[in-house]
């Protein structure tokens, strides 16, 4: 039992770990983050198949932490999707690593790895390469732009083949 119970425990602990040669921003400024960010690209998931026009949105929670909701369009059924979740760094608040939950106990990293001055686009890995968002301040991003942080992406090792494009209409 209880190695069982150690076992549980780094499982867990490891889903809040960053892949290794990702390098979270240092820096990290939360109140500037705050807002709505326009999901450009993403590698597939379970949670965000089939949907478009997604968005996430970060505010401050009241025990210091940060409420996420994160909401698309489910083109098939023609609905809108929500999902709320918490977020809490991992280690210091101006390192931007954070562990976030949409599902009670179970967290999940998230890690901003690129992220201009401005704070208008962002590269956010999950816990492991085959989760990566790219995200923005507006539904569309400049296309040079936009390839240069998908071949930004590639060279830190994210299937850039894979990504789906959303679309904001």
């Amino acid at each position: 039992m209880k190695h069982s119970l150690l076992a549980l425990l780094l499982l867990l602990a490891g889903c809040t770990g960053k892949p290794e040669g990702i390098t979270p921003v240092t820096g990290f400024e939360l109140n500037r983050y705050l807002g709505t960010w326009y999901e450009i690209a993403r590698l597939d998931h379970s949670f965000e198949r089939g949907l478009a026009r997604v968005t996430a949105e970060y505010s401050l929670r009241d025990d210091g932490g940060v409420r996420v909701i994160n909401r698309g369009f489910d083109v098939q059924k023609g609905e809108w999707k929500q999902a709320e979740g918490k977020a809490y760094f991992v280690e210091t608040p101006d390192l931007a690593h954070l562990k976030v939950s949409f599902f009670g106990p179970f967290y999940g990293a998230y890690v901003v790895f690129e992220l201009d001055d401005h704070y208008q686009y962002a590269l956010v890995s999950g816990p492991s390469r085959h989760y990566f968002w790219l995200l923005a301040r507006r539904p569309e991003l400049a296309p040079e732009l936009r390839q240069r942080l998908i071949e930004r992406a590639g060279r830190a090792g994210f299937d850039t083949d894979a990504l789906i494009l959303v679309e904001h209409e």
